[in-house]
């Protein structure tokens, strides 16, 4: 959909496509499809110059599917520690980018796995590391004269180097247990975007529904030489809420915008976003000769008195475990439209939220859950020991992608670590008790808007939900454990449900309490080799009286201030999802919808 008045997307309604949905231009275009591809097993390339010239061979892949999937047309699940990729940049391609002298022409990947140099007509532009992270380079003053121009990436990812954050990625050559097949190189779009020499590089949202007020921390691409006017509008409905103009005389700029709207209380709420309504308000964003489109959705998340809360009420939390894996594309989504799809599938199953697993997910899917409504946990992949160096990388990551997702209002709670992945021995290990609560403090200090749980699962530190896993079979086990304050404070104060000690430090007297992994019902509906699951059902009847039993005993707390059942798919060999592999409901959705609500 394109504005009136300023022909550019509006970013509430736009069709989900663009890979960058919170900072919306006109002038892009998608480089996704096929490739020219080589595996390196001899790491020859970088010795033979492969990026000026391409080895013989003729295979395609289809970006940005991993060469592991069969999605990419490569198919190959084998250890390869190096690939490289090549693409011609036509002029259809710089043309589609609507670029006019003085514009720079950026070169932008969502995520390569793990490592990555990039050369343009022969011309190393840059390199970077990180899997899982965004990364751009302007590419404007290495193109050669010509019609077409020659993109190069090689990608580098040691399936045995477990210090790099890794996720549910298998070092072992199959997938076992509760890993899966590897996703490496390009796994997230590539796409050509022009912009003017001056222009909005991120831009920061926050917004404080009590003074009426809605912040833009706006970054540059580059400090002006001169002052550049900068005019921020709101608008919701067709209504104008806010609009104001100052100029930009640094790199950074922090805006705020007074919303009228929002001072009257007993109306504001009509502006207030949530899963039951997800109202999202359009931002209209003018730097100099840049002209973009953004979202910004109103509401707060905290905790307190041992609840969570959304927009300053008690909140519960009914929430589903994630993987975020498909079967013809394993991390990469299939398409756009597969990611709207898991949204609403997830909607329609009677959940609010969703915790997407060790993964960090696809920001078009976070466009659909903000405006779906749907409440997401941002959770890191771990790697999986503790050295100097999986400390950094992690620590690099997970900086970048608090940056990436800050302005996401379906995210209300980051998860920097998981079930002591990367930690092991946080129990003992005064060093990695203190990295958790750096992680916490770092988080909290780059976003003071949200809760951070430190570790989930257990073994927790200054953690601001004490988030529990216990895949315990019996519901009137399960009931027991969490029937009362009493009984989660008896299992704080000893070893919990897994054989950990669930909190090792922290005032965690009002923190709420989440069964934050359980259920892990394995019903395989596929005849998938060594199907694994925390239990096994043997019947759709079965099955509905497992899930009803569990749920049940859940639903019956009078402490839990949520929950996060495992799981929403089925995995590979990991067969305990509610629905298959290709996402058909292992019961009708109405019954599913009804267990998991509780009506």
């Amino acid at each position: 959909m394109i504005d009136d008045d300023h022909l550019r997307p509006v970013a509430s309604t736009q069709d989900g496509t663009h890979p960058r949905p919170q900072l919306l231009r006109a002038r892009w275009v998608d480089l996704s499809g096929p490739w020219r591809f080589a595996f390196d097993d001899e790491d020859a390339g970088l010795r033979e110059r492969w990026w000026l010239d391409w080895p013989g061979t003729d295979t395609e892949i289809a970006v940005p599917y991993p060469p592991e999937s069969p999605a990419s047309g490569v198919n190959d699940t084998t250890y390869h520690h190096v690939a490289w990729y090549r693409r011609t940049l036509t002029e259809q391609d710089l043309a589609a980018t609507g670029t006019t002298p003085g514009d720079r022409l950026m070169l932008r990947f969502g995520a390569v796995d793990f490592r990555c140099h990039v050369w343009v007509d022969g011309h190393l532009v840059g390199t970077h590391e990180g899997g899982h992270t965004p990364f751009s380079f302007d590419i404007t003053d290495v193109l050669d004269p010509g019609e077409a121009h020659v993109l190069v990436v090689r990608a580098e990812d040691d399936p045995h180097d477990v210090s790099q954050p890794r996720g549910k990625q298998d070092w072992r050559e199959q997938p076992h247990v509760i890993w899966y097949h590897r996703t490496s190189g390009i796994w997230q779009p590539v796409w050509l975007e022009s912009v003017p020499a001056v222009g909005i590089d991120s831009v920061h949202w926050t917004a404080t529904p009590g003074s009426a007020t809605v912040t833009a921390e706006l970054r540059l691409t580059a400090a002006p030489s001169e002052p550049v006017p900068v005019r921020i509008t709101l608008t919701h409905g067709g209504t104008e809420l806010a609009a104001t103009a100052t100029m930009a005389t640094r790199a950074d700029v922090t805006v705020v915008l007074s919303v009228p709207a929002l001072s009257n209380g007993q109306a504001y709420e009509e502006l207030l976003w949530s899963p039951e309504h997800p109202h999202l308000v359009d931002a209209l964003l003018d730097v100099g000769e840049d002209r973009a489109s953004s979202y910004v959705g109103i509401r707060t998340a905290e905790v307190a008195r041992g609840h969570f809360l959304l927009n300053d009420r008690p909140y519960y939390v009914r929430s589903v475990l994630n993987q975020g894996y498909w079967p013809q594309s394993h991390l990469a989504a299939p398409s756009a439209d597969a990611l709207r799809a898991e949204a609403q599938l997830i909607k329609d199953l009677g959940f609010n939220a969703t915790r997407v697993h060790q993964k960090f997910e696809d920001p078009r899917f976070l466009y659909w859950t903000d405006r779906l409504g749907l409440l997401v946990w941002g959770e890191a992949p771990a790697s999986f020991t503790y050295s100097t160096l999986s400390v950094e990388r992690t620590v690099d990551e997970w900086l970048a992608i608090v940056h990436r997702d800050f302005s996401h209002p379906s995210i209300v709670t980051w998860v920097p670590l998981n079930e002591s992945w990367g930690v092991q021995h946080i129990a003992r290990e005064p060093r990695m008790q203190r990295y958790a609560r750096s992680l916490v403090d770092l988080t909290k200090a780059l976003d003071p808007t949200r809760p951070v749980v430190s570790n989930d699962g257990w073994e927790q530190v200054e953690t601001d939900i004490v988030a529990i896993h216990d895949y315990a079979a019996d519901p009137d086990v399960v009931a027991a454990r969490y029937r009362d304050r009493a009984a989660i404070d008896a299992m704080v104060a000893g070893i919990g449900p897994a054989g950990r000690r669930l909190v090792l430090s922290g005032d965690i007297a009002d923190a709420p309490v989440m069964l934050t992994e359980f259920g892990g019902i394995s019903y395989d509906l596929d005849a998938v080799d060594d199907a694994w699951g925390y239990s096994a059902a043997t019947s759709p009847g079965d099955f509905a009286k497992r899930l009803q039993g569990l749920l049940g005993a859940v639903h019956a707390s009078g402490v839990l201030a949520g929950f996060c059942y495992t799981q929403l798919a089925d995995t590979l060999q990991e067969t305990n999802g509610l629905v298959t592999a290709d996402r058909v409901p292992k019961l009708p959705v109405e019954e599913l919808r009804a267990i998991m609500t509780g009506d």
